[in-house]
Formats: C-alpha cells, structure tokens, sequence
C-alpha cells in the first residue's frame, strides 16, 4: 500500500483507526524531514493567505475598537463613558483569553482542521451581532465572543503554520503573519475615515456598519480554508499515519512535482496517542521545559501590556490631549499601522539569520527604551499629534516584530502533542495580565487628564519589555533553521 515505506507501523494497523486501541503501536516516518526539505512554493503561499488572515481579522477588530471609541461615546443609543470603552476593550481580551484555552485544549486533542471552521464561525456571528448591540452590556458581551473566536483562532492557526512551513523559512514567515494584523488595522482605519463621516453616515450608524465589514471578510476567509489539509504531524502521532503520508505526497507533487524518496531522508520513532493528558501538559510546561515556559510567559505578558495598553487608548490619546476629532483618527492609524507591519516585513529574515536570542533582545530593549523616551516628551508637552504618531510608528516598529516573536517563541519551543494548548496558555497568561488590565488602567488614566499619570503607565510598559529582553538574552533558545522535533523532542518520541 502507498506510503508504508515511509509511515511503518510495527505492528501494522489500518490508516482510519484511530491511535485509542492501538496506543502500543510505534510509528515511524521521515514526513517531518520531508515537509521541511521543501522549497516555498504557492502552496506554502496559499497556507500562509488563507490562515494568516486571522492576524488581519483580529487587526481589524482591534482597530475598530480603537478608533470607534470617539463614535461609541458620541452614538445616542450608547453613549459610552472612557471607562465603558475601556471596559468592552478588555471584554474583548477576556473573551480571548477563555477561548484560547478552550480551543486551545481542543485544537490538540481533535486536530488543527476542525477548529479553523469553528473559531472562524464563532467570529463571524458575534462580530454581525455586535453590530446590533443596544447597550453596554450587550456590546460588550458580543465583543467578548468575538474575541473568544479570536482568541481559539491563534492557537489552531500558529500550531498549523509552524507545522507545515520548512524550517528555514518558520522565523520570517511567522514574523510577517504576525505583522499582518496592522493590514487589518490599516483597513480598519480606512473603514473608520469613511464610515464616521457625519457628512456621510449617522452617529449611530457608521459604527454598526464597520462592525460588519468584519463579518463580511470573514465570509470570505471561511471558503478559503476549505482545502486546507490536516497538519501531517498532528495525524501521524494520533492514529492516522497513512494519512498524513497521503497528505505529504500532495504536497510535494504540487511544490516540486513529484514525491521525495522517504528514505533519502532521517526517521524518527513515534508511539501513536489519542490524546495527551492535561496532567502530562502541565508536567511539560512547568517541570521539563520550565525555563522556556518563563521565557515565554515574559515576553507575551510584557508584549500584551504595551500594545494592549496603548493602542486600545490610542485614540483616546488623540481626542483627548491633542483635540483631534473622532472622524479624523483613522488618517492618524494608517502611519501607525505602516510601522507595525513594516518593522516584522524588514527585520524578520534576521531572526533565522542572525537568531532568535539576539533579535528578541534587540526589538523588546529598542521598544521599551523609546517609549520611556517618546512618554517622558509627551509629558511635557514637547509633541503635537503628528510628532506623537512618528514617535508610536517609530517605536512600533521595533514593538511589532517583538510582540510577532512571542508567539513565534511560544509556538516553536514545545512539543507536538502540547503545543497548541501551550500557545493558548502563554497567550491567555499574558494577555490575561498584561492585556486585560492593560486597556482598563489606561482609560483610567487618561481619565484623570494628566499627562504624567499617561507618563507613568508608559514607563510601566517600558519597564516590561526591557525586562523582557534582558530575560531573553539569557535563557532564549536558539531555534533558528531547526527542526520542530530537534528544537523540542515529541513526547510520543520512542529511542
């Protein structure tokens, strides 16, 4: 039969049983060999489309949320208050925190295909709701299911990519996916310049109908991922080896035209599993690869609270202490937005270059110690509002490609079996601490209409991240150009 040569199962067991009655049975395959021998190809193009859109999408919500603040406050059936505004924006970032893990859980234990289509169309119908929401407790409720379908998406979406993409190429292309949410911002901004227009579109109205250009892209992405395979490692160590095997020649006949010889390349041993308990996660993460579970809860909690903080509030900056009108904001995102997805675009290719541990180094110390700089400017009065958003797009774009290789750290620095669930616990853990609390102190404190208690939440951040990058230079393993499997061993792993 097709891929025996490659996919041997001692003893043999047919390729649509799944791995529960046969968790004795050792699998071995060259497929992570394979799949990372490959050159970029469309394929690999298409992969990167129809999953990193999610980053786009939660661009888009993020940047709604920020620049819709103004027309929240000014919309007759709302009527929102800072705190309120801060409020939903942190409704937001719980709903991702509880989705993360609970899609997380299910991402590993059911596959990465499945979720694609249930986060997605958990999105889509809580951002059309939001749309119609009648007051706080309904905005905010639909925005914390939005953000639950957002938050399952990063987990099913990061394990996909760092499973399929070749390994030389898995720092730029996580980076740039990553980057890709200040697309999503910038369309957010553009949609926010027209649909806020009083000239245009009631106060009431243009908010609701930005809410739906979400939804509607949403559509699209939905039909996108419909030929997207299983991840051919997920499928190899839960039971369904011939698959993965079937899944694997696809793609090479689609990158290079014909199937790679399976021996030409290193095996490895595999003991099939249904699933991985939570008691072995939790003994993975916090025992056996402690040190990289303090690495990376670092730097997502510090990555969190900066940009969480700020950009949520970044439009209230701007209303607020420089009197820019709520319609106008978006002309002062797109800048914004350019730096964030140009900083990733440029300086990703270092990372599998130059390395993980001195970039990470580099980005998180150069944001931490700008926004020190551009905050204590700001507290003298010392910037308009143009100067202010070079000062975010300069600092941002340092900051974009720190926050990128959080999750690039997290994704690629635990095993298989743990991995989505490890991406959602790092995320919830910071995003819970950093994100949640991040938007809610911020609006409070511009709240108070001084410019040095804004000051003091930025040195907060600022203290963050350069306590990240000190942390990173000295426990940051070096994972460029490596094999998932050599950087960290599956569990499933027989010698």
């Amino acid at each position: 039969m097709a891929g025996l040569s490659d996919a041997t199962i001692l003893p043999t067991v047919a390729a649509t049983r799944p791995a529960r009655r046969n968790e004795d049975r050792v699998i071995e395959t060259s497929i992570p060999s394979r799949l990372d021998n490959l050159r970029w190809s469309g394929f690999h193009t298409r992969v990167v489309v129809a999953l990193g859109i999610t980053w786009i999408l939660d661009g888009l919500e993020v940047t709604l949320a920020g620049t819709l603040s103004g027309a929240l406050k000014e919309s007759p059936a709302l009527q929102f208050t800072n705190f309120e505004v801060g409020f939903s924006n942190s409704a937001y970032l719980a709903g991702a925190v509880l989705g993360a893990l609970g899609f997380g859980w299910l991402t590993d234990r059911i596959g990465r295909k499945k979720l694609f289509f249930i986060t997605l169309a958990l999105y889509l119908t809580a951002t059309a709701a939001t749309a119609l929401s009648w007051g706080l407790a309904s905005y905010a409720l639909f925005r914390f299911l939005t953000g639950a379908g957002i938050g399952g998406e990063y987990t099913a979406i990061n394990s996909t990519i760092q499973e399929l993409v070749p390994a030389r190429y898995r720092g730029w292309t996580d980076l740039v996916i990553n980057g890709s949410f200040w697309v999503g911002a910038a369309m957010g901004a553009v949609s926010a310049i027209v649909l806020l227009d009083p000239h245009l579109i009631g106060p009431d109205l243009g908010w609701r109908l930005a809410y739906l250009t979400g939804a509607c892209l949403g559509l699209v992405v939905f039909v996108m991922r419909m030929w997207i395979p299983e991840s051919p490692r997920w499928l190899m160590i839960h039971g369904y080896p011939e698959q993965a095997h079937a899944i694997v020649e696809e793609i090479e006949r689609s990158v290079i035209g014909q199937v790679q010889d399976p021996h030409a390349f290193p095996k490895i041993k595999l003991r099939m599993r249904d699933h991985t308990p939570l008691r072995e996660v939790v003994r993975t993460l916090f025992v056996t690869y402690r040190q990289r579970s303090l690495v990376g809860l670092t730097l997502m909690i510090a990555q969190a609270f900066f940009y969480n903080a700020i950009f949520f509030t970044f439009a209230l900056v701007l209303t607020d202490f420089y009197g820019i009108a709520a319609d106008q904001i978006g002309w002062y995102i797109l800048p914004f937005a350019a730096g964030n997805f140009l900083g990733p675009l440029l300086l990703g290719r270092l990372f599998d270059t130059l390395g993980r541990r001195a970039m990470i180094t580099l980005t998180y110390g150069a944001s931490g110690v700008l926004l020190a700089l551009s905050g204590y400017l700001f507290s003298i009065g010392a910037l308009s509002a143009q100067a202010q958003t070079i000062a975010w797009m300069v600092i941002f774009f340092f900051a974009s490609a720190a926050a990128s290789a959080a999750y690039l750290t997290v994704s690629e620095n635990f095993p298989l079996e743990v991995r989505a669930l490890a991406i959602a616990v790092f995320y919830a853990v910071g995003t819970g601490i950093g994100g949640v609390v991040g938007p809610a102190l911020f609006g409070a404190l511009i709240d108070t209409g001084s410019r040095n208690s804004v000051f003091a939440g930025y040195l907060l951040g600022s203290g963050l991240m350069v306590a990240a990058a000190v942390i990173a230079w000295r426990y940051a393993v070096a994972a460029e150009r490596r094999a998932l499997e050599s950087v960290a061993r599956p569990l499933a792993f027989v010698e």
